[in-house]
């Protein structure tokens, strides 16, 4: 491989999702790209990383910060995959680092929506770096078949998209840091997200307001840390109104490993209706005029996948797709940009602050909260 033109990638935070983003950097190898170097100041997860990559023939150096790591300038490209409430100052710091680094972190982009507006603000002034925030599910096959037949116009003008998530609970994460809402934004941050950022896409408009009704029914009931009963919910129903008069749906639980998808996902328009099925990837849509006989069903694949790992091929294409605006040399935006993940944490945020108070809550009142 020819030394000069490898991209050199770091990571931050190598738990279960830094050491699956190293799994997919190995995947894309044959682009030019190496992982060099990690940090993360829990030793387990050093240590897990390091015979991951040995395995792989890559040595990585180890730092148990990232500033040392970025003070090495041993990385072209930072992914952060430390838990959400680091996000924040990991990114800031790397933003005010003297080299560019380009940025891949994973979502949520921050737990607050102050703290992803500083966080955009900072990032303006920096036009060497490239910043692309983690929400993949676009990525997966039968979701970016599904968006490719909303943005052909085959459905009409979008009226209303439902999404629903029934899944298994939260994982175990390094100190269980996800079982509070103070570390993670709360479920509808932290997991949402994803939703919320399809839901704004499928739409192709901005949120307006937001109800939702949710708690924490079944899961980590029974689990103390540190004195302290987790406090994050495990199933909500979410209502989103975007400023062109469409609506989005979600229905989330936590508790419902008895399913055959994990994500379903309906978009209807005014001349017809299109869904998508994880981890079935097929796609079905038909219009109003053929009705029920004339509903396709389509198996989506994308070949371009060489890892599928914990997120059906999504978290590749997402590398895949960062990798090639990083070689456009600024001609080519990331596909998901800084606003693309404030939003998506400005509606979790809503959602959550809604749920607190039993009312409708403005996207104006949780953005201007912090002028």
């Amino acid at each position: 491989m020819a030394g000069s033109n490898i991209v050199k990638y770091g990571i931050v935070g190598v738990g279960m999702m830094g050491r699956e983003h190293l799994m997919n950097l190995y995947h894309l190898r044959t682009e030019n790209v190496a992982a060099v170097c990690i940090a993360d100041p829990h030793v387990p997860s050093q240590k897990l990383a390091v015979e991951l990559a040995q395995s792989f023939g890559w040595p990585l150096t180890v730092f148990s910060g990232h500033q040392e790591l970025l003070d090495s300038g041993l990385c072209d490209v930072v992914v952060v995959s430390s838990p959400n409430m680091t996000h924040y100052q990991i990114l800031m710091d790397i933003i005010h680092h003297p080299k560019p680094h380009h940025v891949l972190v994973e979502k949520p982009l921050c737990t607050t929506v102050a703290d992803c507006r500083e966080v955009v603000n900072a990032a303006r002034k920096r036009s060497d770096m490239l910043v692309q925030v983690g929400l993949e599910y676009r990525y997966m096959p039968p979701v970016a078949k599904l968006i490719a037949i909303v943005k052909d116009g085959s459905l009409g003008r979008v009226k209303m998209v439902s999404i629903r998530e029934h899944r298994f609970p939260f994982l175990v994460k390094v100190n269980n840091w996800n079982r509070f809402n103070a570390n993670t934004g709360g479920t509808l941050v932290e997991k949402c997200c994803h939703f919320f950022d399809l839901m704004r896409l499928f739409a192709g408009a901005d949120p307006v307001r937001v109800m939702a009704s949710g708690a924490m029914d079944v899961n980590h009931k029974d689990e103390i840390y540190d004195g302290k009963v987790p406090d994050i919910i495990d199933n909500a129903y979410v209502i989103i109104e975007f400023d062109n008069g469409s609506r989005g749906m979600l229905d989330l639980c936590m508790f419902a490993e008895g399913s055959k998808n994990e994500q379903e996902i309906s978009v209807v328009g005014d001349i017809g209706k299109g869904e998508a099925f994880v981890p079935e990837n097929i796609v079905r849509y038909g219009t109003r005029l053929v009705g029920r006989d004339g509903v396709q069903t389509l198996k989506a694949e994308d070949e371009r996948i060489k890892y599928d790992g914990l997120h059906h091929g999504s978290s590749y294409l997402e590398h895949l797709n960062f990798l090639y605006a990083i070689r456009a040399k600024g001609e080519k935006a990331p596909a998901v940009d800084l606003q693309d993940g404030l939003i998506s944490v400005a509606i979790g945020v809503a959602a959550q602050l809604s749920i607190e108070k039993g009312r409708f809550v403005t996207i104006e009142e949780v953005m201007d909260e912090f002028h």
